[in-house]
């Protein structure tokens, strides 16, 4: 039997935080001065070129801005930011993400609608197209690319091209699928795209961060419900030197340049992307033979993170969990309401031995 002992006492089969390699926490280790060049032009500058390269060709066209706190925070910011007072967003939610961006918009008082379809089940493009020709009032639209409540991708490509002909401002919750799975913003027509240092990139949890197209985000100016939270105002300090307006998670900050270097280093996006890919594959197809069926069929599933059913109604979960943990893995609960489920991550530093190794202690357990 696969004994597990590497310098972490398990890996992290999660949607982030996630298991990062012993360089990203090494690169902690170290302080750093938020007033210096050497930190703010060096590090942090360096980020944010690299960042618009990874989501464009049309660098000139892009910004982004990086914000502290976990990927809600920047998600809230988009929207108090980006939605002027005569807006209207339609959030469009098929799991507990987009419902937290409708939570958002309620807390924040914007002028919102919600289109909600079932939690296994993708927005279709039909009724996106009605909405919008139904409320004529709708100027921004927002979507979560891959829904982590179930490991779905959603139809991006679809959505995307039915956004546009409307003329509507997009916003994408990219939080689990930016640096993992391949996209161009201009392709789609993604005014804003968020995502955290935390997911794909690899980075460890600490801040977040808001690619825009430069026009919108000028547009942004005054529009703010929150001072902490304000995407504009955090964007022109960041732009003239790199300083944050508030302290700076200067540890994570680091350990996210480290972890940038490891994803140019593995081959950019489309690497690590096949390597998740491969990681889903064997996963999926080794439950399947232990007696594991996964929720969600095989076109709408992401290789972030993916679903699995209960095998039989007396399945424990938590004595699976503590059993699998004790083995060196740490798996996830579900999160939807139809079906009693588990989650395992395909993400982070996991490759395809330890899947299979996975696979052999899920073997043993059962």
């Amino acid at each position: 039997m696969y004994e597990f002992i590497p310098d972490n006492p398990y890996l992290l089969l999660t949607p982030g935080p996630l298991s990062t390699s012993k360089s990203v926490r090494n690169a902690l280790l170290r302080d750093w001065c938020t007033w210096d060049a050497d930190y703010n032009e060096d590090i942090v500058q360096n980020i944010r070129r690299r960042l618009i390269a990874l989501a464009s060709k049309k660098v000139d066209d892009y910004t982004v801005v990086l914000m502290q706190g976990s990927g809600s925070f920047s998600v809230e910011a988009t929207l108090g930011s980006a939605i002027p007072k005569n807006g209207k967003l339609l959030v469009i939610s098929n799991g507990a993400y987009g419902d937290r961006m409708a939570q958002m918009a309620r807390v924040l008082k914007l002028n919102y609608t919600i289109y909600s379809c079932q939690e296994t089940e993708a927005p279709k493009p039909d009724v996106l197209e009605r909405l919008l020709n139904e409320d004529q009032g709708i100027t921004h639209v927002s979507l979560v690319h891959c829904e982590t409540t179930t490991g779905m991708l959603n139809p991006l490509s679809e959505l995307s091209s039915i956004i546009k002909a409307h003329g509507k401002i997009f916003i994408l919750d990219a939080m689990s699928s930016f640096g993992g799975i391949p996209l161009d913003m201009a392709d789609y027509g993604i005014d804003f795209l968020i995502s955290s240092s935390n997911k794909c990139i690899q980075g460890v949890p600490g801040f977040a961060f808001v690619l825009a197209k430069k026009e919108e985000l000028l547009k942004c100016r005054g529009n703010v419900r929150s001072l902490c939270l304000d995407l504009y105002d955090q964007w022109k300090e960041m732009d003239k030197s790199g300083k944050w307006r508030y302290t700076s998670p200067t540890h994570i900050v680091r350990a996210f340049y480290q972890a940038m270097d490891e994803l140019e280093a593995e081959g950019g996006i489309p690497a690590r992307y096949k390597r998740y890919c491969e990681n889903q594959r064997i996963l999926v197809q080794g439950m399947s033979e232990l007696g594991f069926k996964a929720l969600l069929p095989k076109e709408l599933q992401s290789p972030i993170i993916t679903s699995f059913l209960y095998p039989k109604a007396e399945f424990n979960f938590n004595a699976f969990y503590k059993a699998a943990k004790q083995r060196g893995y740490v798996l996830y609960p579900g999160k939807i309401s139809q079906a009693d489920t588990f989650r395992i991550g395909n993400i982070g530093e996991v490759y395809p031995v330890d899947m299979r190794r996975l696979l052999e202690v899920v073997g043993a357990i059962f």
